[in-house]
């Protein structure tokens, strides 16, 4: 004998609170979304003219190269496809993305105070202060703040 499943009651009412969790992102988040999607593209374009032996500027959070296929360019090529799997699992709302979206944000932070620091280490004097890290900052912030509510909205 096969039972029923059990339906709480006011269940529907639960479902009903549940909000897209797209909009959960901020505009500005939205905005860096379709950034990183294009930038996406360009990961895949620069694997492919770097085999054809074209060099190109490649540079992300103080990491600069014109050797796509350096130690460098693929780390910097694979942060920028960190970015671009962030990017596309935000905007389809996948469970898995504000888990990547937290780690991209720390591995970036990390990087970027590495870099930062680097350079006072080996004797150069003068302040320098990424970009990248005044935006990492409020980034992780958010999707800390946002974490539960897109687990719930699941």
């Amino acid at each position: 004998m096969q039972e029923e499943p059990k339906v709480e009651p006011f269940s529907e009412f639960e479902e009903a609170k549940k909000i897209r969790r797209r909009k959960l992102l901020p505009w500005w988040m939205k905005v860096f979304i379709w950034i990183f999607i294009l930038f996406g593209f360009m990961v895949v374009m620069s694997l492919i003219f770097g085999i054809l032996g074209y060099q190109f500027g490649l540079a992300l959070y103080g990491l600069e190269t014109n050797e796509p296929y350096s130690v460098i360019g693929l780390i910097v090529i694979g942060l920028y496809a960190l970015k671009a799997a962030t990017a596309l699992g935000l905007w389809f709302e996948k469970d898995w993305a504000i888990n990547f979206g937290i780690v991209d944000a720390i591995l970036g932070t990390v990087i970027c105070l590495g870099i930062m620091i680097v350079p006072h280490v080996s004797n150069y004097i003068g302040p320098m202060i990424r970009l990248e890290f005044v935006f990492l900052l409020p980034y992780l912030g958010r999707l800390l703040k946002i974490k539960k509510d897109w687990e719930v909205n699941g």
